[in-house]
């Protein structure tokens, strides 16, 4: 396949997943499509998006309503850490007759740490499994205090010792907001992710978590689990996310994280067997970083996957478009400058000497390196773009994007066999430069994405892979060896929609077929590729080589 380039507003898009394709029975009708099916609406490639909970049963199901109205039928929280603290440190409104809840629900017991898990949830009694564990109401306020052996199983601590978590701190009229998200998924026929307990982060190392109490973290991540068993067993609850986050790289720096993985992994397939994992590895491709290399990207995420334990595991790549860590630009778009968003990271200079290699590159090789583990290949599409002064939205270091921005990352993970995005509050609604990403979105969803194409001279057949294809004219434009600048525009196939299924890469990929008669092509081999599709919105120019 050619790499592929999408030139919009100035700016180099690129495109080109490595791939085979196959061409349509001689019975002239393509692989998927049933004669005389409607052709269902177009929807935007981005299935799902990271999403803040609510305590608000009527906040939720707005905002998962509006979600699946964009196409979307995932939603993923982050989760919530579980704090090291004091018994002076402990939440002032926590108390039982007049005293501290920590210290009143571990009565005589010799505790050895405190903790908070402050996710402002109302677990109620299901929470409470252990003699000494309590439900607060006070102020308002409701908390869980649970009192956790230091050692051994169940409720008794084989040396005595004790961990005392004080869990919730939400509103007593509250709902738990992960119920909350189950419910409207399971009315509205979506998948609700919801974050895992997780370690704070480490005080000499920040990039990895602090390893002083992993030992009441897996007993409090098995409360957690089994709690969710209890409490939100319902069919909206799609599974867990893993907010600790780390590279996509094979260095053993990162083991313990590897270790956290397992262990919880494990938990939730030993409480809740029928639910998945998402964990979220990032690129970084920079070359100033000593960014990493394609050949541990494929290590790397093989050994991520080996922590699933049978569990259904699925890593969805951060893209890193968002951070600076990770770039989209094709080959023949090396020696072009970066685009605004990226020179605020890694300075003025061409895409090629920036970063290592464009994102396609390291889909494929992560593709490489999961087949065979039973884990599945997401992507995470960064929908921000790091902060300038005419993008300010969200926090100081990371702002709006743009629809055109996003379209090529998108062109990018078509290796994917899902695509999700961070973070829909408040990239996808703030309005920032007056229009926000989630209007952009709606009104350029039956916009076609190209992510591939082929040419080949000698059968004049050009083949195109993408989203929402429907009812295409493709115009080609080429030079033959003459030099003479030739140009046809042709109606395309209709698309074969199981393309994506049968190459094991994204399901909603279409591939579309034109004809323009057996030409030749000049030595530089440049051809273009522009297409309208059935609901009359028209792609820019893709530039491609023939290979």
């Amino acid at each position: 396949m050619s790499a592929v380039v999408l030139m919009l507003g100035g700016v180099s898009f690129v495109a080109g997943i490595e791939r085979d394709v196959q061409e349509a029975g001689s019975s002239g009708l393509v692989a998927g499509k049933v004669p005389g099916q409607k052709s269902p609406e177009p929807t935007y490639p981005i299935s799902g998006y990271f999403i803040m909970a609510s305590s608000r049963d009527t906040t939720n199901q707005k905002k998962l309503a509006d979600i699946k109205a964009l196409g979307g039928d995932t939603v993923i929280t982050f989760g919530t850490s579980l704090q090291p603290a004091t018994l002076a440190s402990m939440p002032g409104d926590c108390l039982i007759d007049g005293k501290p809840c920590a210290r009143v629900a571990s009565g005589s017991l010799s505790v050895d740490r405190y903790f908070t898990f402050l996710d402002g949830s109302n677990w109620g009694d299901s929470a409470l499994k252990c003699p000494n564990d309590r439900t607060v109401n006070n102020n308002g306020q409701t908390y869980s205090v649970l009192v956790l052996p230091n050692s051994g199983q169940g409720c008794t601590s084989s040396d005595g010792k004790y961990d005392v978590v004080v869990a919730g701190g939400g509103s007593s009229s509250a709902v738990d907001p992960s119920h909350s998200l189950a419910n409207a998924a399971s009315d509205l026929g979506m998948k609700f992710y919801a974050g895992l307990p997780a370690p704070v982060r480490g005080n000499e190392l920040a990039y990895l978590p602090d390893l002083s109490y992993q030992a009441t973290l897996a007993v409090f991540t098995e409360r957690f689990l089994a709690y969710q068993a209890d409490a939100n067993d319902i069919p909206g609850l799609a599974g867990f996310y893993h907010h600790t986050e780390m590279p996509l790289t094979d260095s053993s720096v990162f083991d313990p994280i590897l270790d956290l993985y397992t262990n919880q992994n494990r938990a939730i397939r030993r409480i809740l067997p029928t639910r998945e994992a998402i964990v979220s590895p990032y690129i970084d491709s920079r070359t100033a970083n000593a960014g990493i290399s394609l050949d541990k990207v494929k290590t790397g995420i093989r050994r991520i996957a080996q922590t699933s334990g049978g569990l259904g595991l699925n890593i969805a790549i951060q893209d890193g478009m968002g951070t600076g860590k990770g770039a989209a630009f094709s080959e023949s778009e090396a020696n072009s400058a970066v685009d605004p968003f990226a020179a605020t990271i890694v300075g003025q200079g061409p895409w090629g000497a920036k970063y290592i290699a464009p994102n396609k590159d390291y889909f494929s090789a992560a593709a490489t390196g999961i087949s065979g583990t039973g884990a599945v290949l997401w992507a995470n599409v960064e929908g921000m773009a790091p902060v300038t002064n005419a993008n300010t939205c969200g926090d100081s270091r990371r702002g709006q994007t743009t629809k055109a921005r996003l379209d090529r990352q998108l062109q990018q993970v078509a290796t994917a066999k899902k695509i999700v995005s961070f973070m829909w509050d408040s990239y996808f609604t703030c309005k920032g430069t007056g229009t926000t990403l989630r209007e952009q979105v709606e009104s350029g969803a039956t916009a076609p994405i190209v992510t591939d194409t082929t040419f080949k001279p000698s059968t004049g057949q050009v083949e195109v892979v993408g989203f929402n294809l429907e009812g295409s004219n493709v115009t080609v434009k080429w030079t033959n060896q003459k030099g003479q600048q030739l140009e046809k525009s042709v109606k395309a196939s209709t698309p074969d929609s199981t393309y994506g299924i049968r190459e094991g890469m994204n399901p909603k990929l279409e591939k579309v077929s034109v004809n323009v008669g057996v030409t030749t092509s000049n030595a530089s081999k440049d051809y273009t590729v522009q297409l309208t599709n059935g609901w009359g919105r028209t792609t820019a120019e893709f530039f491609s080589q023939v290979q």
